[in-house]
């Protein structure tokens, strides 16, 4: 059986933790005033980031329970139709998934928001998502899955970047 075939579900959700981490630091390239971040060109590419790191979760979750990628949504819509159709009890996934939509894609990225609190509740909400999929996976029956590489991000400190290590883990 080809790992490649495997890669797709846990490194993936490692995979939308990483993109949160870099929206932050992004987002931490701007400067705050008065409760606002000064420069929206910083707070655009950090929402769409962290808007792109709750699909992200979202995608690895459909395509672990049987959804193909040629099939995966998109559109918001489509992600509201599968999230209703696919995820059992999904009131604080679809608050969460609404916020996320709203603060980041819609306020942030396309009207150039720069509302300190409403982006922190943002990244707190795409945040959320990605853990609440992190955990419907373990419920999940797909825990025979090879990964390939696995990523673990840690942040050594502001000035530095992100450092990545790989290991081979058999979930």
């Amino acid at each position: 059986m080809s790992k490649t075939k495997h890669i797709d579900n846990e490194c993936n959700i490692s995979e939308a933790y990483r993109y949160l981490a870099n929206a932050k630091e992004t987002l931490g390239k701007s400067q705050i005033e008065y409760g606002r971040y000064c420069d929206s060109k910083y707070v655009r590419e950090a929402a769409g980031m962290a808007y792109l790191a709750a699909l992200k979760a979202l995608d690895v979750y459909f395509v672990s329970i049987g959804t193909e990628k040629k099939k995966l949504p998109k559109s918001i819509d489509g992600y509201w139709n599968l999230i209703h159709s696919k995820i059992p009890l999904n009131g604080k996934l679809s608050a969460a998934m609404s916020n996320v939509y709203e603060n980041m894609h819609v306020f942030a990225y396309y009207r150039g928001g720069t509302e300190l609190n409403l982006v922190k509740a943002g990244f707190e909400n795409a945040r959320k998502v990605i853990e609440m999929i992190s955990k419907l996976m373990d419920k999940t029956s797909a825990r025979n899955i090879v990964c390939e590489t696995e990523t673990t991000y840690k942040k050594k400190n502001k000035t530095e970047k992100l450092v990545q290590h790989r290991t081979k883990v058999k979930s």
